[in-house]
């Protein structure tokens, strides 16, 4: 299905490269659309975690549940294997949607990439990595939390460095905005390279190509066997 890019610790990046490229297409799946009211998901967490995390609309209270599961190792693990398969199926059900729309390169912003074993489906990986102490500063600033409860979440999750060690691509985070602007110009000539042969069988086109060339291939061969 052409490329499929992914973006990790940076939302931004992925939209403004979308940008006048009516061929690509952006695409953010982590826990939103799991937690759904309704959804499998849903019914998992409230069943395990019971209704004290719900809303008085009956939705998942996010930041009550993020409380409950950063702080208790073993219950964020609970957490990911109970979510993991709906995160799995949402992102490959919503990759195939862009690609039946022809697609030739989908981005995606997805924070639980590696957790949910969908790396191997993505070319290239990004990741937008930012020193340990300057992600917490920026994590208290944004989210209005203390030490703590910033440290317990990033604990809570794989750590940049193991990331950074995973990516194709890598954009340091850790200057001005304007370093980080400077920096996507240069990967976003990697980015928007033409495709690949092997990229672009696996894309729309190419496997309507392919199979053009299967019927007519098909057609001929009855042809010459009928003459003979």
């Amino acid at each position: 299905m052409g490329k499929i890019v992914k973006f990790y610790n940076c939302s931004w990046l992925p939209k403004r490269i979308i940008q006048n490229r009516s061929s690509w297409c952006y695409e953010l799946n982590g826990l939103q659309d799991v937690l759904k009211k309704g959804t499998g998901g849903y019914k998992r967490v409230v069943a395990t975690f019971g209704e004290d995390i719900l809303q008085a609309n009956g939705e998942v209270d996010r930041p009550k549940l993020g409380q409950i599961v950063f702080s208790d190792p073993g219950k964020r693990q609970l957490l990911n294997r109970l979510l993991a398969p709906f995160i799995s199926s949402g992102i490959l059900r919503e990759i195939l949607k862009l690609w039946l729309k022809g697609c030739k390169v989908i981005v995606l912003d997805i924070p639980l990439l590696f957790e949910a074993k969908m790396d191997k489906w993505t070319k290239p990986i990004i990741v937008v990595w930012v020193d340990t102490e300057t992600q917490l500063q920026r994590l208290m600033a944004r989210d209005g939390i203390n030490e703590e409860d910033a440290r317990n979440r990033t604990n809570a999750q794989m750590a940049l460095d193991l990331k950074r060690s995973k990516a194709d691509i890598v954009i340091d985070n850790s200057g001005t905005l304007e370093d980080l602007k400077e920096q996507f110009q240069k990967i976003l000539v990697q980015v928007t390279r033409p495709l690949t042969w092997t990229e672009f069988w696996l894309s729309r086109q190419g496997a309507f190509s392919a199979l053009v060339s299967i019927i007519i291939g098909v057609v001929v061969g009855k042809n010459v066997v009928g003459k003979l």
